[in-house]
């Protein structure tokens, strides 16, 4: 019987990242295609003279696409 590991993610819950377009915190991850594929919730800037319509931005990306902060 054979047993193929995935290779342990490089990014951990709660850490945060930069990505091109800007930067967050991990919110989850999982393995998926031989890669990892992470939920990023986005920071938030200051608020703006009108205040602020929603929440945070949450985004979906690969590890390959994000750098530790």
């Amino acid at each position: 019987m054979t047993v193929i590991a995935a290779n342990a993610p490089n990014f951990c819950h709660d850490q945060r990242v930069c990505f091109i377009g800007g930067e967050g915190t991990v919110e989850s991850y999982r393995s998926e295609a031989d890669t990892w594929i992470y939920l990023i919730k986005m920071s938030m800037g200051p608020e703006p003279d009108f205040g602020r319509v929603g929440g945070e931005t949450t985004v979906v990306l690969l590890e390959s696409d994000l750098w530790a902060v």
